[in-house]
């Protein structure tokens, strides 16, 4: 009844938009950052995740990342993720704001991915600027503990944004012009917790819109949204997609 309650919203409350957190990847065997038994209850993200300790020590954090690197590469996307990507062939959502590393989305077939955190496509390089692609990358980390620039012999950096690195602003640009135009805001495996992205959900509202969560804990915007449903992504979604599939047909 939720996954149907939330198809017959986003039918009369368009154009929606979704915004998904680690909750979605978690289902393809991606560990989160923040919860109690997440990757920061177990490393210190000052000491591997900051800006700060990459320029002090990037073989130390590429120590870190390199196996989560391989993870995310060997990683497949789950029907939360399939399910999201129909639907915007659909025409039932209009973008998806990740704040995800993963390139999951698009593997699934989403066209319009805002990445807000980056992602692992590339790395570049922080001494001349030139960026590689991630299969580069790879195979530079076959050769060493951390991927030097073959121009210049620098280290380079995950494209991703680190503890004390401003978000990418085109991205986050365009990610709060969505939510603006949004009649639907869909939450999607986030807890709502980083900001700036975490405020999405007050330029929706303050536009007119209304919000939507799928999520299994609760977040601060659980008493503002129009229908809350406490249950896993891949459950809910591919229901979602089928019922607004059906009533397409």
């Amino acid at each position: 009844m939720s996954a149907t309650a939330l198809a017959e919203l986003i039918r009369a409350r368009q154009p929606c938009v979704v915004l998904t957190g680690a909750g979605v990847s978690t289902e393809s065997g991606i560990p989160d950052f923040r919860s109690p038994t997440g990757l920061w209850a177990r490393f210190d993200p000052l000491e591997y995740g900051s800006i700060q300790a990459f320029r002090r020590n990037p073989v130390k954090v590429w120590g870190f990342y390199r196996p989560r690197i391989a993870m995310l590469t060997e990683a497949e996307p789950n029907p939360a993720h399939h399910a999201l990507a129909e639907l915007e062939r659909l025409g039932f959502v209009r973008a998806v704001v990740t704040q995800n590393i993963d390139l999951l989305h698009v593997r699934a077939g989403s066209r319009e991915v805002v990445e807000v955190h980056g992602s692992i496509r590339t790395s570049s390089c922080p001494d001349c600027g030139t960026a590689y692609p991630l299969e580069r990358v790879l195979e530079l980390l076959d050769e060493a503990e951390a991927p030097a620039c073959p121009a210049c012999d620098g280290i380079l950096k995950p494209d991703v944004v680190f503890f004390g690195e401003l978000l990418p602003v085109a991205a986050i640009d365009r990610a709060f012009e969505l939510a603006r135009q949004a009649r639907l805001l869909l939450v999607v495996g986030s807890a709502l917790e980083v900001y700036p992205v975490a405020g999405m959900p007050l330029e929706t509202i303050g536009a007119g819109g209304e919000l939507a969560i799928v999520n299994r804990g609760a977040t601060d915007f659980d008493g503002r949204a129009s229908l809350r449903i406490v249950e896993p992504a891949g459950e809910v979604l591919p229901v979602l997609a089928d019922a607004l599939r059906r009533r397409r047909a």
